[in-house]
């Protein structure tokens, strides 16, 4: 589980492609921090720490997060945002977040606001009746408010410190972010639609 409080960033320094999997090579400050076995979110991807050198580590992308996240377009030189797992004593200053990507969502417009910025992202339609004004979710593991609706998809916010701190700075009009909506959201509506049945 984690928070969604991003304090560290990773740069993808290798990928290599294995059967229907890819091996990622991420070199970071955090890493002498790691073990073997360790959850490691990154742009809200839960990944298992497999290999550590120096101040490089290695993990595996199987098929299935491939296909759900933007993980299959990353290519060294990627900026990602780090966060390790949160603890019993972790402050929740996010929400919950698992690490389990729902679908991917598309940036359609950036507004910039006098030193913050506006995100727009147009996501599938089916996904619509999980996003609520001023609602959770974590685009890329990061942690935040859904400022506005509309018939698209949703916009947030985005301070200095979040802009600079994490891979926001580098988004443009038509990339893909991960999404991953409120958990406690998703189980009401899986209950809702249960009953419905």
């Amino acid at each position: 589980m984690f928070t969604g409080i991003i304090k560290h960033t990773a740069e993808l320094v290798e990928k290599e492609i294995s059967g229907s999997s890819a091996i990622l090579t991420f070199q970071s400050e955090l890493t002498p921090h790691l073990h073997i076995d360790q959850s490691v979110s990154h742009n809200g991807v839960c990944l298992t720490v497999e290999k550590i050198d120096g101040e490089k580590y290695r993990v595996t992308a199987v098929k299935e997060t491939l296909q759900r996240t933007t993980l299959g377009t990353w290519a060294p030189g990627r900026r990602v945002n780090l966060e390790l797992s949160a603890t019993p004593t972790t402050l929740l200053d996010g929400h919950i977040v698992q690490g389990h990507i729902d679908c991917r969502a598309t940036v359609s417009r950036i507004e910039e606001a006098g030193g913050s910025w506006f995100f727009y992202f147009e996501l599938p339609t089916k996904f619509h009746h999980l996003i609520v004004e001023k609602g959770s979710v974590a685009v890329d593991g990061v942690s935040l408010t859904i400022a506005s609706l509309d018939s698209k998809g949703f916009s947030v916010a985005i301070i200095p410190y979040t802009f600079e701190h994490t891979g926001f700075s580098s988004l443009n009009t038509r990339d893909e972010v991960n999404l991953e909506f409120d958990v406690i959201g998703k189980y009401v509506s899986r209950i809702l639609n249960a009953k419905n049945v």
